[in-house]
């Protein structure tokens, strides 16, 4: 039976997605706390190291060039050991100038894994099927997501931040190598052009992803920040809104995929922006703990609506354009997104409220040009 399940790029991808979850989501998980705590990190500081983090999504276009010499497959395996490296590295550099630098070789394996996968998702898995394997990489995503939360609440009065870091960088780093000796790869799909291929009928694709950049940076960036500074969240209460963020998209994520095939791209992500309008807000007015808690979690599950942009290009797309388009959306989606942290970081220090407000303008730019998704009949 040839169900998504049944394939080896399938189980190929899941395996990849758990590790990536563990690795990210045990850095991010960390992090906020880590930096002010330790590396004593300011708010303009916290800008700049993401805005720099974003830099290697930004470079994504170099993967193009690099699948002339590795297989996709491969390659998203070695991204993956990059991103442990950074994960040890942050451990071992609790400086202002070590998080930098940490974080970008972290940045590097994980926006290129981020870059392949994609890509592998839309090759392998047809229209009727992508959205639903989308929704069940996130779904893993958030399982795996929810297990190092659980390793974290449990050592974090015990272990020093340090070590939880290089711990979690070497076993990752072990974990994935295992992948190498697999190939789940398939002949018969169309060839991959290896050159950069920007068309004007993707037009739309590439709007969307460069709105859909910023506005993940301003949650990236500012949210967890935002309880951490101002509502005085501990990492222990971090670490439990984590886990039940990624319980809550753990059941929803493959629901949000049917939905996506269900009603199609323009209603979901209408949906999401219009709901995001009212989140940044929220953001930038409430003085209510639980309420901005709410708000995060309900931001996280409107951003697992944007696998409807790549579902939305599947279907416009000539099959040979996808790796090196989904390498381009990658580098569009952080044009600005490089830009916006570092520029939020000086504005959160004028007021902490701007980069919220900005995000619900751009929210609703992007809701504006949801309404001209029309993709074609089937």
């Amino acid at each position: 039976m040839n169900t998504p399940q049944n394939r080896p790029m399938y189980l190929f991808l899941i395996g990849l997605a758990v590790l990536s979850a563990l690795g990210f989501q045990g850095w991010r998980t960390l992090f906020n706390n880590y930096a002010v705590e330790v590396a004593q990190v300011t708010g303009q500081q916290m800008g700049v190291i993401q805005g720099l983090r974003e830099v290697p999504g930004f470079l994504a276009l170099l993967v193009i060039y690099l699948l002339m010499f590795v297989r996709e497959h491969r390659l998203a395996v070695l991204s993956l050991m990059v991103m442990a490296l950074g994960v040890i590295m942050t451990g071992l550099m609790p400086t202002y100038a070590g998080l930098v630098v940490a974080t970008l070789v972290m940045s590097f394996g994980f926006h290129y894994y981020e870059t392949l996968n994609q890509s592998l998702t839309l090759q392998y898995f047809d229209t009727a099927q992508s959205p639903v394997v989308m929704g069940r990489l996130r779904a893993v995503s958030s399982a795996a997501n929810i297990v190092i939360g659980l390793i974290f609440l449990l050592a974090v009065n015990h272990v020093s931040y340090q070590t939880l870091y290089v711990a979690l960088g070497i076993f990752i780093m072990g974990a994935v190598a295992c992948f190498l000796l697999m190939n789940p790869a398939r002949k018969d799909l169309p060839l991959q052009r290896k050159s950069m291929v920007l068309r004007s009928r993707y037009w739309l694709f590439y709007v969307l992803t460069f709105l859909a950049g910023a506005r993940r940076q301003i949650f990236v960036a500012f949210a967890v920040f935002l309880m951490v500074k101002k509502f005085g969240y501990s990492v222990s209460e971090v670490t439990v809104l984590f886990m039940l963020n990624n319980a809550v998209n753990y059941f929803l994520s493959p629901m949000i995929g049917r939905a996506v095939i269900r009603f199609g791209e323009r209603k979901v992500l209408s949906l999401e922006y219009a709901g995001l309008i009212f989140v940044f807000l929220g953001y930038a007015f409430t003085d209510s703990k639980l309420l901005v808690a709410a708000l995060y979690i309900l931001d996280h599950i409107f951003f697992n609506f944007a696998m409807a942009i790549r579902s939305y290009f599947q279907k416009i797309a000539d099959p040979r354009d996808i790796a090196p388009s989904m390498a381009v959306g990658f580098t569009i989606n952080h044009i600005v997104a490089v830009i916006i942290p570092i520029v939020g970081g000086m504005l959160w220090m004028v007021d902490y409220r701007i980069p919220f407000v900005g995000g619900a303008a751009l929210s609703c730019v992007s809701l504006a040009f949801v309404q001209c998704i029309r993709p074609p009949e089937k």
